[in-house]
């Protein structure tokens, strides 16, 4: 998958802009083993990787110009085997290499995954994590370093940020909003409301990576945990949720996420993929991608205050200045039935200003999403879209927002 010969993947990377972060990791990496010469093996709990998939690898990060995470398996303790698959990540990427990741999710090390016996704590991690860093260190003086790449335990990254912080490239930890799918709790209604619970881990977050002077990213997320729920996770609202839980991250002042997509531990292609295969097993663009398209377009430049009254409303709004001068204004309405009328102030010297909408039939619609009236094409190639004229009187524009709709207001001089 990950291969410059996959032309189109690299295409579908590439529409997401220039520069971004592919990490390699999750469940699977702590069940992961290192073999030169291989074969390569793919297996919930028994993957192998070797240099020739690992040079694929590296080409397509050429190709797409993207950098990378590498988790390496801390799970197993081989730290001879970790030591050699470093070696030649390194050599096949060289650059594009932003940082180690040792072990996934290790404060579940002692629940679920049974990697360590009960009562495994931050201290053990910490122990292991050091002497780990330490032999890579030896090995490959330039090596750089993300952690502590927790589930839920925010307060093992306030202690790591502490006691790792100035030898640190990023702070990580993971984020799902809805989970397991199975349970009936899992629904389109809960992955669209507000979460507190989110907004108290970005708090977190924000402070310990304030406190240490090191960036944080949500190096893990989506929407529903377990590879995504069926009806939910594929659908217009997982992608109205995608545009607002992008923004959100950037509000609060995360320096990025990787949305989960893929084959993932259980073996099967997740529900929450925003590219997935179709009947030919060639990658099409699910509604989530189109979240990451229009946050690519709506999310650059220099976030701005914005006063924003949603009127009881499921709706939400983001503003950034970009280094031209131009304003962005994103309004995300999710609810399912209601429509809304949207006025925007803009600075006086604006003039000229258009919309681009990200929509669908419905919120429960898999298929039919666009952006600008425009899907993306089998080779990853988005047209640009078709971009409405809006007319800016006194200094605001107005603009209508259908139910289930997301709208990118652009104004310019």
């Amino acid at each position: 998958m990950l291969s410059a010969r996959n032309t189109a993947y690299v295409q579908f990377v590439r529409s997401l802009g220039r520069r971004g972060v592919i990490r390699v990791g999750g469940n699977t990496s702590d069940f992961s083993s290192y073999a030169k010469d291989g074969p390569a093996v793919c297996a919930t709990k028994g993957t192998v990787v070797d240099d020739a998939v690992i040079r694929d690898l590296g080409e397509f990060l050429d190709a797409t110009g993207w950098q990378l995470i590498w988790g390496l398996n801390l799970g197993s303790r081989d730290l001879a085997n970790a030591i050699e698959q470093a070696a030649s990540v390194i050599a096949a990427t060289r650059d594009k290499l932003l940082a180690f990741e040792i072990g996934n999710e290790p404060d579940l090390f002692a629940g679920g995954v049974a990697h360590r016996p009960k009562g495994y704590s931050y201290a053990d991690y910490l122990k292991e994590y050091r002497e780990y860093k330490t032999a890579l260190r030896a090995k490959f003086p330039k090596s750089r370093f993300a952690g502590p790449d927790v589930a839920s335990h925010t307060d093992w990254l306030t202690q790591f940020a502490a006691d790792e912080g100035s030898d640190l490239k990023l702070l990580t930890h993971h984020h799902y909003a809805e989970g397991p799918p199975t349970s009936p709790a899992s629904t389109i209604e809960r992955l669209l409301a507000p979460s507190d619970g989110l907004a108290r881990m970005l708090s977190q977050c924000e402070a310990a990576s304030r406190s240490a002077g090191v960036p944080y990213r949500i190096c893990e997320t989506n929407s529903c945990f377990g590879g995504g729920k069926p009806g939910v996770s594929d659908t217009l609202a997982a992608a109205l949720w995608g545009l607002d839980y992008l923004l959100t991250m950037a509000s609060a002042n995360c320096a990025g996420t990787n949305l989960e997509t893929g084959i993932n531990q259980l073996g099967f292609v997740s529900s929450y993929s925003p590219i997935a295969d179709d009947e030919a097993q060639r990658p099409v663009a699910k509604p989530l991608y189109y979240a990451m398209l229009a946050f690519a377009k709506a999310g650059r430049g220099t976030r701005i205050g914005a006063q924003f009254d949603a009127n009881g409303m499921n709706v939400t709004a983001y503003a950034v200045k970009d280094a031209a001068g131009r304003v962005f204004v994103t309004t995300i309405n999710k609810d399912a039935e209601a429509d809304a009328t949207v006025s925007v102030s803009l600075p006086r010297e604006l003039r000229k200003a258009s919309v681009l909408r990200l929509a669908g039939p419905s919120l429960d619609s898999k298929t039919g999403v666009t952006l600008g009236g425009a899907e993306v094409g089998e080779e990853g190639k988005w047209s640009g879209g078709k971009e409405e004229s809006v007319s800016i009187r006194d200094g605001a524009c107005e603009i209508h927002l259908p139910a289930a709709s997301a709208a990118i207001v652009a104004a310019e001089n």
